[in-house]
């Protein structure tokens, strides 16, 4: 009934000491995570044989949605405009893209509109190449993927956490009910205070797995949070991954 870990070899792209603004993990690092997303292993058979089935969330497409960029001014049925008026078109100004935090990891994770309040630990690669994740026994912890942002510099965040174990409930056990525009508080090292608001949720079976729409680029500050999601199948794996994305709020 836990979260293991993401199932795809990678090298193990170690970083230096981060500093503020820092583009997101570029591709190389995003193979540590591999397509498959988490590998979620149910420990012993009750529950698989049970038929129980996490909430259902709707599954999106994978890739980066993208502003559609302004038609120049002034291109379509605007002649004599200018001479007639003596005014030139203005130009939109551009968004301005939230300034993005110093580097610190998280220390605390808390989503109050499901209930979490949960420390974050450190996750790295095991030997093998695959993303570490809480071990079974500690499940109401969150573990942060180090080799990337810290959350608040540029680029996603990864959190991850179980939805449940053999002990029971987990941290990420009330994760589907969160709703776009909720609030997504990440309390860090230096003392401060980031927060973040749920932009969607995704549903993502583990062999189409979303990655570059988690993994990939982002321009500004971003938060993932990922568990387990789908149903038990004959396996007694979990067959899907419940992901939440978020932004700087």
């Amino acid at each position: 009934m836990a979260g293991t870990a993401t199932r795809r070899r990678a090298k193990d792209h170690r970083r230096g000491r981060r500093r503020a603004a820092r583009p997101g993990p570029g591709p190389l690092r995003r193979t540590a995570f591999g397509t498959a997303g988490l590998l979620c292993l149910v420990l012993g058979t009750s529950l698989a044989l049970s038929g129980r089935e996490t909430p259902v969330v709707r599954v999106e497409t994978s890739g980066h949605g993208t502003d559609t960029p302004a038609a120049a001014p002034g291109t379509t049925g605007t002649t004599g405009t200018s001479a007639t008026t003596g005014t030139a078109p203005t130009a939109p100004t551009a968004p301005t893209a939230p300034k993005p935090y110093p580097a610190s990891p998280p220390t605390r994770l808390l989503v109050p509109s499901v209930g979490v309040d949960a420390p974050v630990a450190d996750l790295g690669l095991n030997p093998d190449g695959t993303v570490e994740v809480p071990s079974a026994d500690r499940g109401d912890e969150v573990g942060w993927y180090r080799n990337g942002p810290t959350p608040g510099e540029t680029g996603p965040a990864v959190l991850i956490g179980h939805y449940d174990t053999a002990h029971g409930p987990a941290v990420f056990k009330q994760l589907p009910k969160l709703r776009p525009g909720e609030l997504i508080r990440i309390r860090r090292a230096d003392g401060g205070t980031v927060d973040f608001k749920v932009r969607t949720l995704l549903q993502a079976a583990k062999d189409h797995f979303p990655t570059e729409q988690v993994y990939g680029d982002t321009p500004a500050p971003a938060l993932r949070l990922i568990t387990c999601g789908g149903r038990i199948g004959s396996d007694g794996h979990w067959t899907d991954n419940i992901i939440v994305l978020a932004d700087l709020a």
